[in-house]
């Protein structure tokens, strides 16, 4: 039974982050930090780029395969069918949830990212001179970015290709939404639509963008926490506390403040607490 218990675990984490990736306002990458797994996803992916794709570039195709063997397919694995399989069942539900109790699910999300925040400004180190310059300028950041205006985007292959890049970096950044993202681009409700009728083509010419995104991003962000850890780390906790701007208007906009959306808020905060607990040490 223990020799199940790893990927089970990572399965539960890909499930967690693909409901939150399908949520405008969350971010996987905030599940992946509290669930202790996020710095290895991030150094799992960077992999790929630095021997597989440097490889096929040199045209050394027989190294690349011997690369390819050696991922981390005890990540990769149950972590992406959970994260697929949570994308095309819990965000339906999801959905219907913001639609009929908003102000209650928009406070639930609201405290997880708070706690997200306060749980990550823990791992930042205690030198406030570095620290809270950068997580003031990317609390101002996402504060700005959460704020724009929806634009009217296109539909196009190369549209859909370009929104796949940007949301997919957004996806594994704590505190930036991909799918808010992809509510700014104009492309959410367009790609919803297409994972509920599972429009292949479409599906596929988001796939090639994510993956050239997360290819590219990867690789520089596992140089920020590897070699600048406590700034990295405290502008993310920024871009967290910048972002709580999307659940505290969908919460106050649904309604006046009842003991359920405090309930709710306070569950939400726990969960955190209670995951951040359970996964300890398990990455």
């Amino acid at each position: 039974m223990n020799r199940h218990k790893g990927p089970l675990l990572i399965f539960l984490r890909g499930l967690l982050m693909g409901t939150a990736d399908s949520i405008p306002g969350i971010s996987g990458g905030t599940i992946a930090l509290i669930t202790g797994i996020y710095e290895r996803l991030v150094g799992a992916i960077d992999d790929i780029t630095t021997t597989v794709v440097a490889e096929i570039a040199k045209r050394r195709f027989r190294k690349a395969g011997e690369s390819i063997k050696r991922l981390d397919y005890a990540l990769f694995v149950p972590l992406l069918s959970g994260i697929v399989i949570a994308l095309f069942t819990f965000a339906h539900i999801l959905g219907w949830l913001i639609v009929a109790h908003e102000g209650v699910t928009y406070a639930f999300f609201f405290g997880l990212i708070l706690a997200s925040a306060w749980f990550l400004h823990t791992q930042s180190g205690n030198e406030p001179l570095m620290t809270v310059p950068l997580l003031a300028v990317g609390a101002a950041f996402a504060y700005w970015l959460v704020g724009l205006e929806a634009i009217v985007g296109n539909h196009s292959p190369l549209a859909v290709v370009l929104a796949g890049m940007l949301a997919i970096c957004a996806m594994i950044l704590p505190g930036i939404s991909g799918a808010y993202l992809l509510v700014l681009l104009g492309q959410y409700e367009y790609m919803m639509a297409a994972v509920r009728s599972i429009d292949i083509p479409t599906l596929l010419l988001f796939k090639i963008g994510t993956v050239v995104g997360i290819l590219s991003f990867s690789r520089l962000l596992k140089w920020l926490l590897k070699g600048h850890r406590h700034v990295t780390l405290a502008f993310l906790t920024g871009l967290m506390l910048g972002s709580l701007r999307v659940p505290a208007a969908r919460v106050l906009g649904a309604g006046p403040l009842g003991l359920g959306v405090i309930a709710a808020a306070l569950a939400g905060f726990a969960l955190v607490i209670l995951l951040e607990n359970r996964f300890a040490g398990e990455a």
